[in-house]
C-alpha cells in the first residue's frame, strides 16, 4: 500500500497543488491549441526533411560512369544493374523465400525470362519457373469458379497486366530512380559534377525525360529553369552530333567515299540506336 502521508513533510495527506505549477500561482491551464500547433509544425518541418531525400545518393556510380565515354550513363547504369541482376536472381537468392515469394507473385517479363534463359543456369531458373507456374494453376483454378462473376474479369485483367509486373523491372526502375536523383542533386551541389555534365554526350530520349522529371521533383523553380536550359542546350548539342556520325556513315558507303575516313561514323548505327530507344544494342 502507498503511504499518503509519507509523501509530505508533516505527514499531511498528499495533495497536487495546481497554483504552485504556474509561477504567478494561477491555476494550471494546459495550452491544447499552443502544443498542437507546435506538433503541426514540427511534423511539417519533418516531412519536408525526409521527402528533401526520397532518394539514396549514389555518387560513387555516377562519378564513374561520367568518366566513361557513353552517349547516356544511365543506359550505361540499367546495362550494368540487368547483368548484376540476372546473377542474383540465378543465384543463391533462388532458395530466399522473400525473393521467391516475389518471383512467385511477380514473374518475370519477356525481355529479363530471355536473358535469364541465355544466362545458362537453367537448374535455378526451373526452380522460379515451377514455383511461378504452380501459383498461375492455382489462379486459373479460382478462375474457372467464378465464371460470370466480377472475379472474372479481375482475373482477366490481372494476366493483361501481368508482363508489367516483372520483379526485375522494378528493382531496375527503382534503382535508377536513386541515379537519375543523384545527377540532379550533384548537378545542383557541386561545381566540378556540373562540369562534366555539361562535357558530356547526353542522354537517350527515355532518360532525357526521366531527368526532366526529376528535376520537376526535387529542384526550386530558379534551379529547375537553369537545369532546363542546360540538358536541352547539351542534349541538342549531342543529337546534333550523332546525326552528323550517322549521316556520315551512309555516305562512307558511296564509291567515291571509300578511301576517305570513317571519321566517328564506324559505330554510328549502334549510337544512333541507343539515343532514339534508350537500349544499348548487342
Amino acid at each position: 500500500m502507498y503511504n499518503w502521508k509519507s509523501a509530505t513533510a508533516d505527514n499531511t495527506p498528499f495533495m497536487y497543488n495546481w497554483k504552485s505549477a504556474t509561477a504567478d500561482n494561477t491555476p494550471f491551464m494546459y495550452n491544447w491549441k499552443s502544443a498542437t500547433a507546435d506538433y503541426n509544425i514540427n511534423t511539417k518541418n519533418h516531412y519536408k526533411k525526409r521527402n528533401r531525400m526520397k532518394y539514396q545518393l549514389e555518387t560513387i556510380p555516377i562519378w564513374d560512369t561520367y568518366e566513361k565515354e557513353t552517349e547516356c550513363p544511365l543506359c550505361f547504369l540499367q546495362q550494368k544493374l540487368e547483368k548484376q541482376n540476372i546473377s542474383f536472381f540465378l543465384g543463391s537468392s533462388v532458395m530466399e523465400p522473400d525473393i521467391r515469394k516475389k518471383v512467385n507473385e511477380s514473374g518475370f517479363c519477356q525481355t529479363h525470362f530471355t536473358m535469364l534463359y541465355d544466362e545458362g543456369n537453367r537448374l535455378s531458373l526451373s526452380l522460379m519457373i515451377h514455383s511461378h507456374l504452380l501459383l498461375l494453376l492455382k489462379g486459373l483454378g479460382k478462375f474457372k469458379k467464378n465464371l460470370g462473376h466480377k472475379s472474372y474479369t479481375e482475373y482477366i485483367l490481372s494476366l493483361k497486366n501481368k508482363k508489367y509486373e516483372c520483379v526485375l523491372c522494378r528493382r531496375l526502375e527503382k534503382a535508377l530512380k536513386r541515379y537519375t536523383f543523384t545527377i540532379v542533386y550533384l548537378w545542383k551541389k557541386e561545381e566540378e559534377f556540373r562540369d562534366t555534365f555539361q562535357k558530356s554526350r547526353g542522354f537517350c530520349f527515355s532518360h532525357f525525360s526521366d531527368c526532366i522529371s526529376m528535376a520537376d521533383e526535387v529542384l526550386s523553380s530558379k534551379k529547375k529553369d537553369q537545369f532546363l536550359q542546360e540538358i536541352y542546350t547539351l542534349q541538342m548539342k549531342n543529337l546534333v552530333r550523332i546525326e552528323e556520325d550517322i549521316h556520315w556513315f551512309i555516305q562512307k558507303h558511296d564509291y567515291k567515299n571509300s578511301d576517305k575516313s570513317w571519321k566517328n561514323s564506324k559505330d554510328a548505327p549502334k549510337r544512333t540506336i541507343q539515343k532514339l530507344i534508350g537500349k544499348i544494342p548487342r
